[in-house]
């Protein structure tokens, strides 16, 4: 149905808190950076207006850190819109810090604790094949 796939994943040792809140700024950069995937605003029965959701579903899979390293390699390899988010961006408070703590990482090994992906079906496959899904 969608020549593009969408997939968060998030590194299994997190706090549940943590968990939720790296999937939602993951969720967030995805549709920045891909507007075209967002759907229609919603509108109830009495035509009261919503905001819009990606209009494709997005899946959410959890793996340790090398499953990590190796599907943010895959993702550059193929090209992939990758959203980062790190360990110590769990210490800062905005966006700007956020970024400045990404460029501070080792940009070979980055610490990550969640990697959003969108792009063509199967790059995203290829990236995430061998991961669970998240429970």
């Amino acid at each position: 149905m969608f020549d593009t796939k969408v997939a968060l994943i998030i590194r299994d040792d997190l706090l549940p808190w943590q968990r939720l809140n790296v999937a939602a700024f993951l969720a967030t950069g995805i549709a920045a950076g891909a507007p075209d995937a967002l759907g229609e605003p919603y509108l109830d029965a009495q035509g009261l207006a919503f905001g819009r959701m990606l209009g494709q579903p997005i899946l959410v899979f959890q793996a340790g850190k090398d499953g990590l390293e190796q599907a943010a390699r895959v993702a550059r390899e193929r090209g992939l819109l990758t959203i980062p988010y790190v360990a110590g961006m769990f210490r800062t408070g905005n966006d700007a810090d956020n970024r400045a703590c990404f460029q501070a990482e080792d940009p070979v090994a980055p610490d990550w604790v969640g990697i959003g992906l969108r792009g063509p079906k199967k790059g995203v496959e290829k990236a995430t094949k061998g991961l669970s899904l998240h429970p």
